[in-house]
């Protein structure tokens, strides 16, 4: 017993000795430094968590030193929590900072819209108090908006991977209820899952409209479904990723798709731009040729991690298309189908990894295996693959393919008045008899011409006075370019007529 009891006393005098400081510290005086002097939250939802962000506080002195306290201005009642060097709260007591040394404070708030006057929820840190106290300032945006969760009534969907050889996979969803079939622009809408359009039923998206989606989710128009998208110029509607910190405004991958299924009717798209998701637009459509399964009409699709748009032997017509980086290819008009493009620029100036694939392709085949695992190639009709006054161009080397597999039925295509890049100089498509530029299925055409763009990585496709696309295209019905501005004479190659830079003086 008597060596027991010595061992407990051992055990408490480390235990004290390892809690006492091996420092000694002077009082803070006012002189910390701070990494920044404001703290910007970037928007968030209401009622939904923040991102965490960080401030780093500096003892640029030669003395160890303790900070007597260092809280939130608006103590307990403060939508911001805190934590310092590991310890989670509102208010903290004797803080110590090593001399040349520092300590981190994150920060992360949820905060409900209603209970916010203002849209700009502020609050500060404070360090110490009287003449010594230093302080940075808190500043979030609270967004009010319409939610569209997968609920108790959530459907689960078997359907194709999101690429083009991947297993299948089921989402989580629900269909959308007559009241949700508009979407306006008084508030934006987040959605979870993937909300369904039913069947028989219109969703319409007003201008000035704003869609986030959460990581997983998306929008299905199902059979007979139809979907309405009516920006305008002055009021696009945007479908983007729901993560609004600046740090996700150009990272591809948030969210799922905008998809078609076989079926569905009449989609338009006016006025839109959809980024930073897995694909773009996904339209599957077994219809008739000559009705588009979707018109897209100065619409902009930029930063999808596999595709900008995918037609899986679609009909889809654009005209004043942009469809800028993809991790695979901006457009695959694949399976066959009907596709037909005026004025539209394809740039795929993907920088986040190898791409293999053009910035445009289309064939007129699936591939799968049989219940024997052997690999079955099966073909469809292209009825229609014509681009019109249109630029293919990106940071590959070839950025048009079109890839016909023999024994299939049409294989229909012409191509006008484009720019295309396309240098094969490995000879991989010299057996190509699609490819050949000289053949009557291509007309006016400029091989590997000069875009003059004014910002690739910056998805800004607008052209400059040195392109060659200036004056080259045929006049067509569209008088008027995805900005407005009139085309009726002399009109350019791509989707923007040209304008001249300003130059940095």
């Amino acid at each position: 017993m008597r060596y027991f009891i010595s061992f407990i006393i051992c055990l408490v005098l480390i235990s004290v000795s390892s809690c006492r400081k091996d420092f000694n510290t002077t009082p803070s005086s006012g002189a910390l430094d701070f990494s920044k002097d404001t703290v910007f939250l970037d928007t968030i939802f209401t009622n939904i968590g923040s991102a965490t962000y960080n401030l780093k506080v500096y003892n640029r002195g030669k003395n160890a030193i303790t900070i007597p306290e260092i809280k939130l201005e608006n103590g307990t009642n403060s939508n911001y929590r805190l934590n310092v060097d590991g310890i989670p709260g509102k208010d903290f007591k004797n803080i110590d900072i090593l001399a040349k040394d520092s300590i981190f404070i994150f920060v992360e708030t949820t905060i409900n819209a209603s209970n916010v006057v203002n849209p700009l929820y502020t609050d500060r840190i404070l360090f110490d108090s009287g003449s010594s106290q230093q302080d940075v300032d808190l500043v979030t945006l609270v967004q009010d908006a319409n939610f569209i969760f997968p609920g108790k009534d959530a459907i689960s969907m078997k359907i194709d991977s999101l690429t083009l050889d991947g297993e299948p996979t089921t989402l989580k969803g629900r269909f959308l209820t007559d009241t949700e079939l508009t979407i306006t622009n008084v508030k934006p809408t987040v959605i979870y899952g993937f909300a369904a359009v039913p069947a028989n039923k219109t969703l319409t998206i007003e201008a000035g409209a704003k869609v986030y989606f959460h990581d997983n989710s998306g929008l299905i128009v199902d059979n007979q479904a139809t979907l309405k998208v009516n920006g305008t110029l002055a009021n696009k509607v945007i479908f983007e990723g729901d993560r609004l910190e600046h740090s996700f405004s150009e990272t591809a991958g948030q969210w799922g798709t905008i998809w078609m299924r076989a079926g569905s009717k009449n989609n338009e798209m006016n006025h839109a731009i959809i980024k930073n998701g897995i694909i773009g637009i996904l339209v599957d459509s077994i219809g008739t040729p000559s009705t588009p399964t979707l018109k897209l009409q100065n619409t902009e699709i930029y930063n999808h991690s596999s595709y900008g748009i995918l037609g899986r032997e679609a009909n889809i017509e654009g005209n004043n298309v942009v469809v800028g980086a993809a991790g695979q290819v901006s457009l695959a008009a694949t399976i066959g189908g009907t596709y037909n493009f005026t004025h539209s620029t394809f740039a795929n100036f993907w920088n986040s990894g190898l791409r293999q694939l053009p910035a445009v392709l289309v064939n007129n085949f699936f591939v799968y295996s049989d219940a024997t695992g052997q690999e079955i190639i099966e073909t469809r009709n292209l009825h229609a693959a014509n681009f019109t006054n249109c630029i293919f161009d990106g940071n590959n080397n070839i950025e048009f393919i079109l890839d016909k597999v023999d024994g299939g039925g049409i294989f229909n295509y012409n191509v006008s008045n484009s720019m295309i890049k396309f240098t094969d100089s490995n000879d991989s498509f010299k057996d190509n008899t699609e490819l050949d530029f000289t053949s009557s299925f291509y007309q006016d055409n400029i091989i590997n011409g000069n875009a003059h763009f004014r910002n690739t990585q910056k998805s800004d496709f607008i052209i400059g006075e040195e392109s060659d696309a200036i004056n080259k295209a045929k006049a067509t019905s569209f008088t008027t370019d995805i900005l407005g501005i009139d085309r009726s004479t002399n009109p350019d190659i791509g989707a923007y007529q040209h304008i001249t830079f300003e130059t940095e003086e």
